[in-house]
């Protein structure tokens, strides 16, 4: 895991893990997708609540309204922005509503569903029977066998084998790649091990609390960090989550993250116009199944 030629301090430290036999999605999950899993449980969304009075007692209750952060694009001839100010808390935005309430989901079915928070991706994996991933797993299948690679893909960056961003973010974006915004699933080549968008598209939630390196993980079987979170950038925050595969707002410029080794860290309550997920199905190891197999009373 991770990477030793990166410039991030919180992919250094690689070591090797095993993981186990897993099967794991090859899209992210839709929105026809979770428009299934809400038409049958009637489950409503983090972004589809009030902000809680509890957790922001001192505000208005015009200003706890259900939404979400929403990405925007400085207007024509704007050179410079602060940092961050491309996102914006726009109410009523949501999975079925990506942009605010005015936007829908016409002929989106096949788009990855998005304004998914850690809680709402763990209630569809419930229904679903499925688990997100863990990191290192999420890491495994995007390296497609390709270890050591710095992208999916092979050593050098194409702007045409993932949605990202071509141009100078985020003034301006040139589509080389076809997209300005979120791709339909399958738009690009799949990985080696024929898994599509896990590079680029959306950010995809993985089961990790967010640590600043991979020191713990190294060496170890199936390893998880299920304990308090920390991210220097972010040191208020303990529950963190990493969140893999960069997005269609990654570009040379800015964030780079469209990399197997690549990550970041993301609260479990928020939910944007570039984060969503994708599902594994773990399976027994071959020990196990080797021992299932036997029926004549020993062991191997």
């Amino acid at each position: 895991m991770g990477s030793d030629n990166s410039s991030f301090v919180e992919e250094r430290s690689p070591g090797n893990v095993t993981v186990t036999n897993f099967c794991i999605d090859k899209y992210e999950v839709t929105n026809a997708q979770f428009g299934e899993f809400v038409k049958e449980t009637g489950y409503v969304t983090v972004a589809e609540r009030p902000l809680s009075e509890e957790q922001f007692p001192d505000l208005p209750d015009e200003q706890r309204l259900p939404g979400s952060l929403v990405f925007e694009m400085p207007k024509p001839g704007v050179k410079q922005v602060s940092f961050l100010s491309w996102w914006h808390w726009t109410t009523g935005a949501n999975w079925q509503h990506p942009f605010g309430p005015d936007s829908a989901l016409i002929n989106k079915s096949n788009y990855p569903v998005v304004h998914i928070a850690y809680e709402d991706a763990l209630a569809y994996t419930k229904w679903s029977g499925k688990s997100l991933p863990t990191e290192a797993q999420w890491e495994y299948a995007a390296r497609g066998g390709l270890d050591g690679a710095t992208y999916a893909w092979g050593n050098k960056y194409s702007e045409h084998r993932a949605n990202t961003w071509q141009g100078i973010f985020p003034f301006f974006n040139t589509k080389a790649d076809g997209h300005l915004g979120i791709a339909p699933v399958g738009s690009f080549a799949p990985n080696g091990y024929g898994l599509y968008d896990m590079t680029g598209n959306v950010w995809e939630w993985t089961t990790d609390f967010f640590q600043l390196r991979h020191d713990r993980k190294s060496d170890q079987i199936n390893p998880i960090a299920l304990n308090q979170s920390f991210d220097p950038k972010k040191p208020d925050e303990s529950k963190l989550h990493v969140i893999k595969g960069g997005s269609y707002l990654c570009a040379p410029n800015y964030c780079s993250r469209f990399r197997p080794a690549a990550r970041e860290s993301e609260s479990p309550d928020t939910g944007t116009t570039h984060i969503g997920f994708r599902l594994v199905k773990n399976l027994a190891d071959s020990s196990t199944l080797r021992l299932m197999s036997n029926n004549n009373g020993t062991t191997n």
